[in-house]
């Protein structure tokens, strides 16, 4: 019976291909422009591969068999990342504007060292914005979602909060939303990638416990240089 259930349980997920054209379906619905993108950048290597293999092969026609494969092999490759970056921002579109999206990109966006809760640190009931939090090797990012006037305070707030515990470490503030000093949902990942390196991992790692002791409101001694702190040996296994 066992065998059975997993047998049948096997043939009702979706192969690969079959993900990846539901993947294609969800995006090209969101984001119209995505299949033209992607034809262009199937083509592209194709050509190019074509005409270097004119150019270089002196008529060879194995010579130019393998040109045109490899512009084949990368235009599936340049056709796929470009396929995953738009899937990518379509999926955030779906969610722009919603309570706890800049939760959902610390989540399952963030990469390069950068540390992230998907639950903020500060919430207004009434108006629902909150203020979220990351670490990584730019400092501290605090991430406002909401009206970006009404999050200003917010986020000066938890400003003055984390500098008490971190006095040396770098404080950015950031608002997500549409206008022009805010960060666009999409964009939100990329731009924590782009900051500026002042932290070593060992540091990321001081810090994001620094800052966990933070979140659950425990008392923390003055005087401590956070860079220095170390973590407790029952964490780190």
């Amino acid at each position: 019976m066992a065998r059975t259930k997993d047998s049948s349980s096997a043939q009702k997920e979706p192969g690969r291909l079959k993900q990846m054209w539901q993947v294609f379906q969800m995006t090209r619905r969101y984001d119209s422009t995505a299949p033209w993108l992607m034809l262009l950048g199937f083509l592209a290597p194709i050509a190019l591969g074509l005409a270097l293999a004119l150019w270089l092969s002196g008529g060879n026609g194995f010579t130019i068999a393998l040109w045109v494969v490899a512009g084949v092999l990368a235009g599936l490759l340049i056709a796929m990342v470009i396929l995953g970056r738009r899937a990518e921002r379509a999926a955030y579109s779906q969610i722009d504007g919603q309570p706890g999206a800049v939760g959902a990109v610390l989540r399952s966006g963030l990469r390069g060292g950068w540390m992230g809760n998907e639950m903020p640190v500060a919430v207004n009931g009434k108006t629902q914005d909150a203020v979220y939090r990351a670490a990584g090797r730019g400092g501290v990012v605090l991430i406002g979602e909401g009206d970006p006037h009404r999050v200003q305070r917010m986020l000066k707030d938890e400003e003055r909060k984390v500098a008490r515990v971190l006095p040396n470490v770098p404080i950015r503030l950031i608002t997500v939303g549409h206008d022009d000093d805010s960060v666009e949902l999409h964009r939100l990942a990329s731009t924590l990638r782009k900051s500026k390196r002042v932290l070593t991992k060992p540091e990321v790692l001081a810090v994001s416990n620094r800052l966990n002791s933070l979140q659950n409101s425990l008392p923390i001694p003055k005087g401590i240089d956070p860079m220095k702190v170390r973590a407790q040996r029952g964490k780190m296994r």
